[in-house]
């Protein structure tokens, strides 16, 4: 059962939680510039929770292929009002902050968020581990290579399995040696891997699953749904439907949307279905 303790918070979950994704950006892949503004981040926010969110997931700093990376300052400036307006709008929300950068982690868990959700997996900012494990702090670990600039020019192959593995192990082990961490792994679906690579990694999620940690799948409307339906990101909600489903259905334990609504029927749905098929079979 995932459990999350932050703060005065301890949340457990009985079933898959959903990350809402807010984006505040103007470059963001699918949404961006839709809700930049606070008016229109407030509602979003809201109708995310009211469909089923369990995290609002706030990102100040788009990592689109081929897109200038914003800087610390901007990704503040983007990040911080809408925190505390979400804080003070609705109090009893945990939120995650999408950075890879250790002082906009900080800045926004002064302000009141409850988990980091980094990229780079600690890689892009040295001092992002330390952070996290001295504080304790709830933190989403994704798998990535190169650097903000170059993880879309990798296309990874071979036993994909084995080399996220390696990667958590490796970075928890980290973590660890601050001891009581709470870490949610995020195999990087659509950073850096080939179109089979992508598939592989939502086909066996235990091969990567270390130390038997919660693994959250980012799907939503990316590129590995596109290529094969020929779809775009505002047209992808089927596919990414159809994808959570199959994650959810090998053990994933979080998933990271944009449409909340949908995500929260194919819960609803594998659970009936996992519930009838082990009662069919006992």
């Amino acid at each position: 059962m995932l459990r999350l303790i932050s703060k005065n918070k301890t949340l457990l979950f009985d079933r898959p939680a959903i990350m809402g994704i807010l984006n505040v950006t103007p470059d963001s892949f699918s949404d961006g510039g839709r809700y930049n503004q606070m008016d229109k981040a407030l509602l979003h926010c809201e109708q995310m929770l009211a469909d089923g969110a369990d995290f609002i997931d706030i990102g100040g700093c788009s990592t689109r292929p081929n897109n200038a990376i914003a800087t610390e300052s901007e990704e503040m400036e983007r990040v911080i009002p809408i925190l505390k307006a979400i804080k003070k709008t609705f109090p009893e929300t945990m939120i995650s902050i999408d950075t890879f950068r250790k002082n906009v982690a900080e800045a926004c868990m002064d302000e009141g968020a409850d988990l980091i959700n980094d990229i780079s997996g600690g890689l892009f900012d040295k001092e992002m581990l330390p952070f996290i494990g001295q504080n304790h702090i709830p933190y989403v670990m994704m798998h990535c290579i190169g650097t903000p600039e170059t993880m879309h020019q990798y296309s990874l192959g071979g036993d994909i399995h084995q080399t996220v593995y390696d990667f958590f192990e490796q970075q928890c082990k980290v973590l660890e040696s601050y001891s009581n961490q709470q870490i949610i792994l995020d195999p990087g679906i659509g950073f850096g891997k080939s179109l089979e690579a992508n598939y592989q990694l939502l086909s066996d999620l235990n091969r990567y699953r270390y130390n038997n940690l919660p693994i959250l799948i980012g799907i939503s409307r990316k590129s590995l749904i596109n290529k094969v339906l020929r779809t775009t990101p505002d047209t992808a909600e089927n596919g990414t439907t159809v994808l959570n489903t199959i994650a959810l259905l090998n053990g994933a334990d979080i998933l990271r949307v944009h449409d909340v609504k949908n995500a929260r029927e194919a819960i609803e749905l594998v659970g009936t279905f996992c519930n009838f098929a082990q009662n069919f079979t006992q």
